[in-house]
């Protein structure tokens, strides 16, 4: 095709990379990727020198500079209000008539290589001083989606020009020293993708600098959804050299950018409304699709000889891959070396949210939470601007701020690179932050983890000691640990801890023990929730409950993998749920709690089976999320089989199926589970006996009465207590499992210890406090059963 004579008109076949004067850094990069057979859609750049024309044609460019020298930059509400004079100026004025002839000319030819009648268009800013290798105006000035026909075409080309004068755009040049009379704006005008995916890709891991690493995020429809932070994306870590893809992660994509109804201009959309519901946790790329995207990347690197940030969609109807820009990444920086760990220190700090850690740093403020861009002017010098998204708009608010955190957004969208390039310390997609955190509130941002943790912990970087100090310190401890270890024997019961409380889990963790046999949850419920299950579930923020209950999870069972943690589902009764925010609401009044509606039986109730699910997601959470596949389960206060039964197929829908690392272990304190036990030891990898409740309810003996304590009744060493542990014993080794028991007899009562050692006990759980004396004596025994046994065959 033939193309006409143009004043300020370029298609992309005559551009190159060095006419970034002429058309801006996008449509310089477009032009270069088209002359070297990357897959670029067709259009045209209207030249920078349009604007130009435009302004001064128009007798404009006056207004404009008088308005700018009156902004005062640091004042958020006086910047907007300028520039929004400047932006209607623009859009009021009438393109000058020489300028308005080349574009439909062009358009008309778009429509004639494209073989449609009027093509819809991307209408994407492209400003002079953009996407220079030391500076990033990305997402600075507007892009319009979905635009068709002329009239649309030259009104959305003039929204283009006034977006050079968004408050955020002026702001960023102001801060970065460019003339704003002399940052000129070219418009491109690209055939539209109507993607049915799209987003983002690194040719650089952006967060760790590793070049060896190429960051793939994608969404579902258009990638504005990525790009503008709408959407937590998938997120895809591809090895450079061999394509093979090193990490995923699958985010929950409940919106999407598609083309709006009447066929101009986009709108958003719930994914489960056009893709269905499944579609909202299932991946958006195939392996085959990330691997084809990783490799145009290293293509288009390799033409730049830089890093780059490209955007790329993939066509709904061909399936073909797409790439819509090209710009260097401009936030490599030399990798500082890491500092000591915040979680090190003399205190426990208390983590608030978790996300994904966009821009690296660490940083003290107290909380600001902003709902929309008219908030920024809230933002003070060393707060912590706390959003839903970070847009593009507040640029002047998080120049401010010493940290941002965010409810959505990945790794790689506008705000992420914006706060990396501004060295400000910045986690985004944490899904509650705006919940959890609140105004006022102190907390430090660990951006290089992407952990908040509530107060100052800054202390701990303070007192980073010389290296040599550190070393003797490292020395002093390697030799308490050979005391500890003098003074802990080995031995073939397996000695386990009892623990509450996750943040303890650092005081004790080089204690001689070989894992967690009782990891209650309560404490994480009443301390680091607070708030009933079901009224979670109605309130639709059951999210609260998973993400807090797998921190308090993952913080023990990472302290001490690969040894294991037995996680003991929620054992409240009525009387203590109703304790927690709403359980009045929620909770019945029974007159006997302790053998009530507690345990397995509340699990499969309609009542709570929502709340149970929340409690087996966070589990799922720990194990696949976090990775830590030393995090097993336990089912409190079991009565039937067939509850058992049912249970189990509650905890196998939510993706903890009994088999592989994940062991499934139930609590024997029942009296019916004795009397079955050799059918409940087929039903599950482990029993742990509940000395306490099944000393209760063996001998009818309210373990809370003192009267009853007083006279002896209440003996985990009555002989029929002592025969319902030897069933046990031995029902689950005659099918291979394991027998356990959690509670503090075997290390008060020594006589006790050794029954269990004698009757074959896997391993017994005590408190912190008596591990090493309960070692120490279980090694006593065991010894003395080989000498008896030495004797007897002599």
């Amino acid at each position: 095709m033939s193309k006409g004579s143009y004043s300020y008109i370029k298609w992309f076949d005559e551009l190159g990379k060095e006419d970034i004067p002429l058309v801006g850094g996008k449509g310089a990069n477009l032009g270069e990727m088209t002359n070297h057979g990357i897959p670029v859609p067709p259009g045209f750049c209207l030249v920078s020198k349009a604007y130009k024309d435009f302004v001064t044609l128009s007798n404009i460019n006056k207004v404009i500079e008088d308005i700018v020298s009156k902004i005062d930059f640091e004042n958020s509400e006086d910047l907007e209000e300028k520039t929004a004079k400047i932006r209607n100026l623009i859009i009021e004025t009438d393109v000058p008539p020489q300028i308005e002839r080349d574009i439909l000319q062009a358009y008309a030819e778009l429509a004639e290589l494209v073989n449609l009648n009027e093509p819809e268009v991307a209408v994407r800013s492209s400003a002079t001083a953009e996407d220079l290798p030391d500076a990033s105006f990305a997402g600075q000035q507007d892009t319009y989606l979905h635009i068709k026909g002329k009239e649309n075409l030259l009104k959305n080309i003039k929204k283009c020009w006034a977006s050079l004068w968004t408050s955020r755009a002026t702001y960023y040049r102001q801060i970065k020293g460019f003339d704003h009379m002399s940052v000129l704006l070219s418009v491109v005008v690209q055939k539209m993708v109507n993607a049915s995916k799209s987003g983002v890709m690194f040719t650089v891991n952006p967060i760790t600098n590793d070049r060896d690493e190429i960051l793939i995020n994608a969404s579902w429809g258009l990638g504005e959804a990525v790009v503008s932070g709408i959407v937590t994306p998938d997120e895809f870590l591809v090895d450079k050299n061999t394509l093979s893809i090193k990490e995923k992660r699958i985010a929950k994509k409940t919106i999407m950018i598609v083309r709006e109804a009447s066929g101009i201009g986009t709108t958003k959309v719930n994914v489960k409304d056009i893709l269905g519901p499944g579609a909202i946790s299932e991946p958006s790329l195939t392996d085959d699709e990330v691997r084809k995207i990783a490799n145009m990347g290293k293509k288009i690197e390799n033409l730049y000889g830089f890093p780059q940030d490209i955007e790329w969609a993939i066509d709904r109807d061909t399936g073909e891959l797409y790439i819509l820009q090209s710009r260097p990444v401009t936030t490599l920086k030399p990798q500082e070396q890491e500092g000591p760990t915040i979680l090190e220190g003399k205190s426990e700090p208390e983590v608030l949210v978790k996300g994904l850690a966009a821009s690296p740093g660490i940083a003290v403020g107290k909380v600001k939470k902003i709902k929309s861009v008219n908030e920024i002017g809230r933002i003070e010098e060393g707060d912590v601007l706390v959003t839903t998204m970070t847009n593009p708009d507040m640029v002047p608010a998080m120049k401010k701020a010493v940290a941002v955190i965010t409810d959505e957004g990945g790794r790689t969208c506008h705000a992420a690179i914006v706060s990396r390039e501004f060295g400000i310390p910045c986690i985004v997609g944490t899904q509650n932050s705006t919940e959890i955190l609140q105004d006022g509130m102190v907390v430090t941002v660990d951006a290089t983890r992407g952990v908040v943790y509530k107060g100052d912990r800054l202390f701990q970087l303070q007192e980073q000691k010389p290296k040599a100090t550190a070393q003797v310190s490292e020395m002093s401890e390697r030799k308490m640990r050979e005391i500890v270890e003098q003074w802990s024997p080995i031995t073939g019961t397996k000695i386990y801890m009892n623990l509450g409380e996750p943040g303890l889990i650092d005081k004790y963790k080089d204690l001689p023990f070989d894992g967690i046999g009782l990891m209650r949850t309560e404490f994480i419920f009443t301390d680091m929730i607070g708030i009933h299950p079901m009224y979670l579930v109605k309130q639709n923020q059951g999210d609260i409950l998973i993400n807090r209950m797998a921190e308090g999870i993952a913080q023990v069972a990472q302290a001490i993998y690969p040894r294991p943690v037995v996680v003991r589902f929620s054992d409240f009764r009525t009387n203590e749920f109703r304790g927690l925010k709403g359980g009045d609401e929620v909770e019945p009044v029974e007159n006997n709690p302790m053998i009530g509606w507690r345990g397995v039986s509340r699990y499969i109730s309609p009542e709570y089976e929502e709340g149970f699910r929340l409690e087996c997601r966070a589990i799922c959470k720990v194990r696949e999320e976090y990775g830590l596949t030393n995090t097993w389960v336990m089912l409190p206060f079991v009565r039937n089989l067939w509850e058992l039964d049912k249970v189990k197929a509650i905890m196998a829908s939510e993706g903890l199926t009994q088999g592989g690392t994940l062991k499934i272990w139930i609590m024997a304190e029942v009296p019916s589970v004795v009397m079955l036990a050799e059918e409940f030891a087929q039903k599950v990898d482990g029993v742990s006996i509940g000395s306490n409740d099944l000393t209760q309810l063996t001998l009818g003996v309210d373990r809370d009465s003192g009267i009853l304590n007083r006279m002896g009744y209440f003996d985990e060493q009555d002989p029929a207590v002592l025969k319902a542990i030897e069933i046990l014993i031995k029902a689950t080794h005659k099918y291979g499992k394991t027998c356990s028991i959690c509670g503090q007899a075997p290390s008060v009562y020594p006589g006790f210890a050794e029954f269990l050692v004698r009757k074959g006990i896997d391993s017994i759980s005590v408190n912190p406090d008596t591990v090493g004396y309960t070692r120490r004596l279980v090694a006593a025994v065991e010894q003395r059963l080989l000498l008896e046994r030495a004797l007897s065959k002599d």
